[in-house]
């Protein structure tokens, strides 16, 4: 995924959507999703990188403006990966009706969650 999820919007889009979430911190190392659990928050990466693994393999490594823990709400799905801090992160939190919230109100940020999961569900998503 060559540009990240924040690269699909206006700086007045991306003001709005992170006005919807909360701002929090955590260190490296942390564990902020993981694989097989309810599908009760997402994360908008704003500083940092984070390792996705999938059955404890790294399957990518996402950082500034990627979405995490999107596709699990919005398919009312379990979690297929966990997510792991590989430094100190600053992340917008979403819970599942914020998310949803956006993507009613939105159809950019509907649009922009749909063609993420595609990429990284191979097109099946």
């Amino acid at each position: 995924m060559a540009d990240s999820f924040f690269s699909a919007f206006s700086p007045q889009e991306i003001a709005r959507i992170s006005a919807r979430g909360t701002k929090v911190s955590l260190p490296a190392g942390w564990a902020p999703i993981s694989e097989r659990t309810g599908a009760d928050k997402a994360y908008v990466i704003l500083e940092g990188q984070v390792s996705v693994r999938s059955h404890g393999e790294e399957v990518a490594v996402l950082g500034p403006g990627d979405i995490v823990g999107e596709a699990a709400i919005m398919n009312q799905s379990l979690r297929t990966a966990s997510i792991v801090a590989l430094t100190r992160l600053e992340l917008i939190h979403f819970t599942p009706e914020a998310l949803r919230g956006l993507a009613d109100e939105m159809p950019s940020f509907a649009q922009a969650l749909e063609h993420t999961a595609r990429e990284r569900f191979g097109g099946q998503a």
